[in-house]
């Protein structure tokens, strides 16, 4: 995805065991939150962590999602029209600094979520090819090892339900990225965390729709 798109739609806690392992309850209604579009790098760029990340001691975390791309504008979508908007799907990687997304900005997820190279997204696959989006098996591997590992039927939202409600009243456009949501398994939740360093390799793959591997590297 060389071109950035124009707007990066998250959800996040959409897994129940993701939801539990950050300390959170499962959510009644999609909880939304967006990443800059210049954050996004391809497989293969770096993973940077930035210097203002390293004050408060390890942060940065992964969390491997299913991506939907739209293939042309979406206002107030039926059920139907939500997925012949979908021109494809792709393998991503939310990438977050956890104090900053916590503790750094009043509140706001964005900033954690929304550093440079912190969304590396795959090759697009025709959406045709793939058919329901909500029977995919999701991995992640941080130096070879299996950290997160969970299928797309387990989202509280599905990909329909998610653009039917964030296209009421908004206009999603041609070109946006709907981040998905994360499985358990992420660093933070991990007893010790397990946050990314330098060298350290993040691989995350969906069947069906491909992989993407990239190398952390510190500023």
């Amino acid at each position: 995805m060389k071109t950035p798109p124009p707007a990066i739609i998250c959800i996040g806690r959409n897994y129940a065991d993701h939801a539990h392992e950050m300390g959170g309850d499962i959510p009644d209604s999609p909880t939304v939150f967006m990443k800059n579009p210049a954050s996004v790098i391809d497989d293969g760029d770096p993973i940077i962590i930035p210097s203002i990340c390293e004050p408060h001691g390890p942060e940065i975390d992964y969390e491997g999602e299913l991506a939907v791309i739209l293939g042309h504008d979406l206002t107030d979508a039926t059920p139907e029209i939500a997925m012949d908007a979908i021109e494809g799907y792709a393998v991503a990687n939310d990438v977050t600094a956890r104090w900053w997304q916590k503790k750094g900005s009043g509140g706001q997820w964005i900033r954690g979520k929304s550093f440079n190279t912190f969304c590396p997204i795959g090759n697009v696959v025709d959406a045709a090819t793939i058919g329901c989006p909500q029977s995919l098996l999701l991995r992640t591997r941080v130096n070879g090892e299996l950290v997160q590992e969970s299928s797309t039927s387990s989202m509280i939202f599905g990909v329909r339900e998610l653009l039917v409600e964030l296209s009421r009243g908004m206009t999603l456009l041609k070109g946006t990225v709907l981040m998905t949501g994360t499985p358990a398994g992420v660093g933070a939740g991990r007893t010790p965390p397990r946050f990314l360093t330098d060298e350290d390799v993040v691989e995350v793959s969906i069947d069906g729709i491909g992989q993407i591997r990239n190398v952390v590297r510190r500023d």
